[in-house]
């Protein structure tokens, strides 16, 4: 059934005159948890996002620093919890589009030493979503947390820009 060759009777089990291998069970629990983990998403982006987090984390590992990618790992983050379609690459005025809503997305990373992030008030959006990355620093994994706000609450002002503290957006993490 599983086209994997059975090679001694604890590969698997055999039920319904068919030999099932324990590493496709495994394969279809590992997708079930990440289909409810994140049931607004594709299960390939999912796949490409974690191999995109572990290539990160073994680059620093291995060379003390970290890839400049967590722009995009932060929408990707966004895309896969909240079921953002995100927009073509370089659209101006929001990442992406959640229902009827323009979303934009801003990344805490680690390296980053406030917990507050930017977003220009000309920007074409209803929600901010903030995606905080964290070392977790007995492991050495990156962690993901997002929040998102709409954009009537955030503070009012006259400048071009509005910062945002990730301990002011008051929303569940994600």
């Amino acid at each position: 059934m599983t086209g994997n060759p059975i090679n001694d009777l604890s590969d698997g089990i055999y039920e319904d005159g068919e030999w099932i291998s324990w590493g496709w069970i495994n394969e279809q629990l590992y997708e079930q948890e990440l289909k409810a983990k994140y049931p607004n998403a594709d299960l390939e982006v999912i796949e490409v996002f974690e191999e995109l987090v572990n290539a990160v984390e073994s680059y620093k590992h291995v060379t003390g620093r970290y890839l400049s990618i967590f722009g995009e790992l932060g929408e990707l983050f966004s895309e896969i919890t909240f079921g953002i379609d995100r927009h073509k690459p370089c659209s101006q005025g929001s990442d992406g589009r959640l229902d009827n809503d323009f979303v934009e997305v801003k990344t805490i990373t680690p390296e980053k030493s406030t917990d507050k992030v930017q977003v220009k008030r000309s920007g074409h959006f209803n929600k901010l979503v903030v995606v905080k990355i964290s070392e977790n620093s007995e492991y050495g994994h990156l962690e993901f947390q997002a929040r998102m706000l709409d954009r009537k609450l955030m503070s009012k002002g006259s400048g071009k820009v509005a910062t945002v503290s990730w301990s002011s957006i008051q929303t569940k993490d994600v």
